[in-house]
């Protein structure tokens, strides 16, 4: 398990670079377009190393991360986890050299998408729709636009080069061939300027294209249908629906036009429907994140009941353990509110998240209380858990705890109950098929002994 202290140490240094410059008006972008999105913290760390560039310069000097963690009032696993983040959504890439067990990092700071390109993004437009409602997006959008004046009434009489400047003659194009050499920047140097943000991209290998190809293949549809750009899209689709290849297929056949092209906006309009329409006309958040690899257990193959069940939590998001807990049904929007609201407020990463979900309504006999749910993931936050493993190790203590008061209370002679999970969790089949993930797999049966066999992971 890789822990912050194993990637960076206070006494590492970095320097900050940009990679073009940053303008003034990136901070208003940054701060009600990303802030949302990523927090307060996140938003600190950027404009802090920003900050450490001068005005029109793409490089800083040399510092120490103890500096940083002084500077920004937190500890080292604040700031590290921040900069994750940052990678995340593409305002930050990371560069680190190791000489002789001394590390240096470079921190080159991107600038943000322009408004144009974050409200058409597909993906990050979606998640700020979600976590700030209509009628503040709505705001935002008039915000960073402005009214245009039809052009159609004037004439365009701008005069073109040629009509303005002379061709060279003969001897300055002479000099202009002595002096190549000067023009150019020099070695290990470049030209300061502003280049444009690359939008968020999801890596077109955690799509299954070889499946949708060959669904495509039956429907006749063509292979060169699926351009770069398509394939783009459709991995980010997949991320932001939960949408696998199969149910893809019907998308893109949907999105395809008379020239056996696909429309990628008929693509994103055909995705969004159905994701609305399953979903009781909410969009995704972002507490459909999963745990972060970094905190993730390194078991491929789970084979204890103990590692099946860590692996369940590390692997699905939260709001896929509220369905799971709701008959595969839509949770109430007030719970999933109360997820994404401690999520950002105590940043409880998804993996203990997906634990405490499942800790409070085996408590609460499946209520899901505001003031209860904050009060644990306060206790949680404090106590800084970061992994699955030690969430439910955890939580088994506190149960067993809570039983031993409840048993010196009530007397000495009334048994002490052990278990983390009531007997009716375990025997009850209906509620053993709310934590199994959905399958097309007739074999409900051997499903279903499977999943029993994880939740009495939890009785050690």
């Amino acid at each position: 398990m890789v822990q912050h202290w194993q990637e960076i140490l206070p006494i590492d240094r970095y320097i900050v670079t940009a990679n073009g410059l940053l303008h003034d008006y990136d901070r208003k972008v940054l701060t009600f377009l990303y802030q949302p999105l990523i927090g307060s913290s996140c938003l600190s760390l950027y404009m802090t190393l920003w900050a450490e560039l001068e005005e029109n310069r793409l490089w800083g000097e040399t510092s120490t991360h103890h500096l940083l963690m002084n500077l920004l009032g937190v500890n080292l696993n604040d700031i590290y986890e921040a900069r994750l983040k940052l990678e995340g959504i593409g305002l930050l890439k990371c560069y680190v050299k190791n000489v002789d067990g001394e590390r240096s990092f470079i921190y080159e700071l991107y600038p943000p998408l322009n408004p144009e390109q974050f409200f058409l993004d597909g993906m990050l437009n979606i998640f700020l729709y979600r976590k700030i409602g209509k009628n503040h997006f709505a705001r935002l959008k008039r915000f960073f636009s402005d009214q245009q004046i039809p052009k159609e009434e004037y004439h365009d009489v701008t005069r073109a080069f040629q009509d303005v400047f002379e061709a060279a003659s003969p001897a300055s194009m002479e000099y202009i061939q002595g002096v190549a050499g000067e023009i150019k920047a020099e070695e290990n140097q470049n030209f300061i300027g502003r280049t444009e943000a690359a939008p968020i991209q999801i890596d077109q290998n955690t799509f299954d294209f070889d499946l949708l190809m060959a669904g495509l293949k039956e429907s006749l549809v063509p292979k060169k249908a699926l351009t770069p750009k398509v394939k783009n899209v459709i991995s980010n689709l997949a991320f932001l629906y939960g949408i696998n290849a199969i149910e893809m297929k019907n998308f893109i056949l949907g999105a395809l036009n008379e020239h056996d092209e696909i429309d990628i906006e008929d693509l994103r309009k055909g995705a969004r429907d159905w994701y609305q329409f399953v979903h009781y006309d909410q969009l995704p958040s972002l507490v459909e994140r999963t745990q972060p690899p970094v905190y993730k257990s390194r078991v491929v193959e789970p084979k204890t009941k103990d590692e099946q069940l860590i692996y369940y939590f590390e692997n699905v998001s939260p709001l896929k353990v509220l369905t799971d807990l709701s008959d595969g049904g839509a949770p109430p929007s007030g719970d999933i509110k109360i997820i994404e609201d401690i999520m950002i407020t105590q940043k409880l990463l998804p993996g203990i998240v997906n634990v405490l979900i499942w800790y409070v309504m085996l408590l609460a006999d499946k209520k899901f209380t505001k003031s209860y749910v904050e009060k644990i993931a306060g206790h949680w936050a404090r106590l800084q858990l970061k992994t699955v493993k030690d969430a439910i190790e955890y939580a088994r203590k506190d149960y067993k705890e809570m039983e031993n008061k409840k048993a010196g209370w009530a007397g000495r002679k009334k048994p002490v109950r052990k278990e983390l999970i009531p007997d009716w969790f375990d025997n009850d089949p209906a509620v053993t098929e709310k934590i199994l993930p959905q399958s097309n797999d007739t074999d409900i049966e051997a499903k279903k002994r499977a999943m029993e066999e994880k939740l009495k992971a939890f009785r050690k």
